[in-house]
């Protein structure tokens, strides 16, 4: 062999072998360049379902904090989508670049929906403050209110109670002494026909004129009542009790003096007798007399 034809069978041989390290260099080049891609597409995956994970959670929370049903069941609604994207997500193949941007493009679009949640939650919250406000400061006023309905109320018994007091006929200068049949005053009980009880009707302009039943009631020391008959009863406050003499009279809001008489007709003993005058229903003066 020639030393021209080893020479360009060297030079060919040289040219083989550095195309075939490029060829290598580029081979390993790309491998890595292929790795390197999949290892960020992997990445980006990994990334965005966590994205897709943090916004399902995001909806439980913000289903704490409305009672708002229409508004629950709608985040609940795109909570359930989240996680059926998610689900889709997860089942991509890193490398599948379409499937990617199209997941991509629904979180964009999840993200804009989520959002428009919040301000409307937010604008919800602020209405729901202002109203607890408004219903408190409602509340309170009520309270005042029925505070001073009760005052006004109670003023307004206590003025009533004050009126029916100052028109409540008063008995005054009560007295009750034996006497005989004449109605002249005798010393000893046991001389007595008679018992005589004097009165007067004091001079009252605010109660009510008319004719009047005047009742006097006499408890003897023994403690029973004086009475005639035992249907001799009249109401004081919601019970019937006996009366020993009753009378008839036109107030007319003057002064009035009244005398009344109980026949004697049975044993009296010597003792504490007491007379109570009832007119109206009311008790409207007693007196304690000793008699011998």
């Amino acid at each position: 062999m020639s030393n021209k034809l080893k020479i360009a069978l060297f030079a060919l041989i040289a040219v083989l072998l550095a195309a075939a390290i490029a060829l290598g260099y580029l081979w390993n080049k790309s491998e890595k360049q292929n790795a390197d891609m999949q290892e960020l597409f992997a990445l980006e995956k990994e990334e965005l379902e966590n994205e897709y994970a943090n916004f399902a959670t995001q909806y439980d929370e913000l289903k704490i904090r409305i009672t708002n049903d229409s508004l629950q069941a709608k985040l609940e609604q795109e909570k359930l989508r989240t996680q059926q994207l998610l689900e889709e997500l997860r089942q991509t193949k890193a490398t599948d670049a379409a499937e990617i941007t199209r997941l991509k493009k629904e979180l964009n679009t999840l993200r804009a929906v989520m959002r428009s949640y919040v301000l409307q939650i937010d604008s919800l919250n602020k209405i729901n403050t202002k109203l607890k406000k408004e219903n408190k400061r409602v509340k309170e006023r009520y309270h005042e209110a029925s505070k001073q309905i009760t005052t006004l109320h109670e003023e307004k018994e206590a003025l009533t109670e004050k009126v029916e007091l100052a028109s409540q006929l008063d008995a005054i200068g009560i007295k009750m002494f034996p006497a005989k049949k004449s109605g002249r005053e005798v010393r000893k009980l046991k001389s007595a026909k008679k018992l005589v009880i004097n009165f007067t009707l004091d001079k009252n302009i605010t109660a009510s004129t008319g004719e009047k039943t005047i009742y006097v009631r006499i408890t003897a020391p023994d403690g029973n009542v004086l009475t005639k008959a035992s249907g001799n009863i009249f109401t004081y406050e919601n019970k019937e009790i006996n009366y020993s003499i009753k009378k008839y009279t036109e107030y007319t809001g003057e002064a009035q003096e009244h005398t009344l008489y109980w026949d004697v007709e049975e044993y009296l003993q010597a003792g504490k007798y007491r007379v109570h005058i009832f007119v109206d229903g009311n008790m409207i003066g007693y007196n304690d007399f000793e008699l011998k």
